[in-house]
This record gives structure tokens, sequence and C-alpha cells, in this order.
């Protein structure tokens, strides 16, 4: 340290050059120095001490007095310690500190970027949400209800941006979205062809269930999107899976883009989709 301090001083005052990290290094090299030779002093009762009472009282009252000290010294540091430790306990969680910003909150100010063509919508509501994610994703929403505003049916566009790793997978999310009072386990139901191609069916796991749900899922990787959603109808439509398979696909194929914003990726896919759908109507109206 001294060194250091002395030719930190030299080159200031001749060369107009000093040492740069001179106060860095002295301010490192004194705490480990100091500490050390603090704890060796103490050890071998080397510190500096007041000895008035040294010289004329007797040695078992010195003895008696450094005990004292010692014992001074062990609870002035338990003090330290406890104080420390309620001062740690003190401080805010980090964790509860996190803003709240980090859910999905409804983008209000966004147009809509997807519709879905109404054909027999006079016994059904369908209302739209977008909600929008700090770190970048955009779920655009349907839901529908039946004139006793039960929910019958929800459509979902899930544009993942940086949140995707902390998403829950698509069963599980479409578990909790289908049954929210008690999430249950969704087993594999089959698989239906939309104009977005092959679309897995998923169906509830246990439970009394009074109404026929399906839940769905389409994974597009280029560009990076999640289709998916539930469609429930009444009980006497529980053994009628062909009609209930067909809702969805209908549900899908009126699925229409509205504004692809910045993405073009996404304007193509729908434009595929689209191609896709008249082809196959026309091929279905074709005589045989």
């Amino acid at each position: 340290m001294m060194t250091v301090t002395l030719f930190d001083v030299f080159l200031r005052y001749l060369f107009n050059s000093p040492i740069r990290y001179s106060y860095d290094l002295v301010e490192s090299t004194l705490v480990v120095f100091v500490f050390n030779a603090m704890s060796t002093a103490f050890l071998q009762r080397r510190n500096i001490v007041i000895d008035l009472i040294d010289s004329f009282a007797h040695r078992k009252v010195v003895t008696a007095l450094i005990r004292l000290s010692d014992v001074l010294a062990v609870m002035t540091l338990a003090l330290f310690a406890m104080g420390g430790i309620y001062l740690w306990d003190q401080l805010p969680d980090a964790t509860a500190m996190e803003p709240a910003a980090k859910s999905w909150t409804q983008a209000s100010r966004s147009a809509p970027a997807f519709a879905v063509s109404q054909t027999d919508s006079h016994d059904k509501t369908v209302t739209y949400e977008a909600l929008r994610h700090p770190q970048g994703g955009r779920k655009d929403v349907f839901h529908w209800v039946d004139q006793d505003k039960t929910p019958i049916a929800e459509l979902e566009i899930y544009r993942p941006g940086r949140e995707d790793s902390e998403t829950a997978p698509a069963a599980a999310d479409i578990a909790a979205r289908l049954d929210p009072g008690a999430p249950r386990n969704l087993e594999a139901a089959g698989m239906i062809d939309s104009k977005f191609g092959t679309v897995t069916l998923l169906r509830l796991v246990g439970g009394a269930d009074t109404r026929a749900c399906l839940g769905f899922v389409k994974r597009v990787d280029e560009p990076n999107v999640r289709i998916s959603g539930w469609s429930c109808q009444s009980d006497n439509m529980r053994d009628n899976l062909p009609a209930r398979r067909a809702t969805i696909a209908c549900m899908l194929n009126r699925l229409t883009l509205l504004s692809a914003g910045n993405d073009p990726k996404l304007a193509e896919l729908f434009a595929r989709a689209e191609l896709r759908r008249v082809a196959e109507t026309a091929l279905r109206a074709w005589p045989h």
C-alpha cells in the first residue's frame, strides 16, 4: 500500500501521470491487511489496551478483568450479529417488489387483428379481446356465450414473445380455460382437418361433466403462432362426436385475418389457409 501510494504521488507531481487504479488497490489491500492483522492481534492479545490498573492491581484482578473484557467482546459481537439479522429481515422482498406488469393486460387501443364470420349467431353472443404481455406476446381471444350467459366456446390466437418459456404447456393451458374451477388433465381425442392443416383434439379426463366439450390446439412454427380453444355443447351431443368435431372445424375455417401488422409471414399463413379452404370446398362440390 505504501509503495503504491509513494509511486502514485511521485508520478502525479513529476510527470502528471498518476496510477489510475491506486485508490482501488489501496482500499482493497487495506481491508485485507487490516482485518487479518486485527484478528491476529486479538488472538495473541497484542491489541492496544489501557493498562493503568495493571501496574498496581493484583494479578488475579487483572486476569478477572481480562475475562470480563472477553465476555463483553463476545456479547458486543452477538449484538452486532443480531442487529444485522434484524436489519436483513427488514429488507423488502425482491420478489415482492417486482412490477406486476409481468402479467397479461388488455390492449384496449389495439385494433382487432382477427375476425370470425358468424353464420348461426342468433342464439349466441361473441366478444373479442386482445391481450399483451410486457415481453412481446399477444393473445387475440374470442368468447362465445349462449342466451343464459354460459360460456360455450373460446378461440385464442397466441403469438408468443420472450415470455414463451414461462407459458404453461398447451394442454394444461386449455384445461385451465375449459374448467377454471378445477383444472383436470386432458387426453387425446383424435384429429380433424381444417384450412390450417391437421388440428389435435383434446377432452377432459374424469369429472362429472354436464356438457360435451372438446379442446383443440394447432401450433404453427413459421410464423410462431398457436391457435387453441375449446367448444362445449349440450349433453345430448355427447355421443355425437362427428358433429362436435365438425363444430370446431367450422370455427377454425371461419377465422380470418384482418391485419397482420408487421408480420408478413402471418399474412402468408392465412393466405395459404384460405386458398386451401376454397380448394377443398370446390373439391367437395365437384360432382363425382
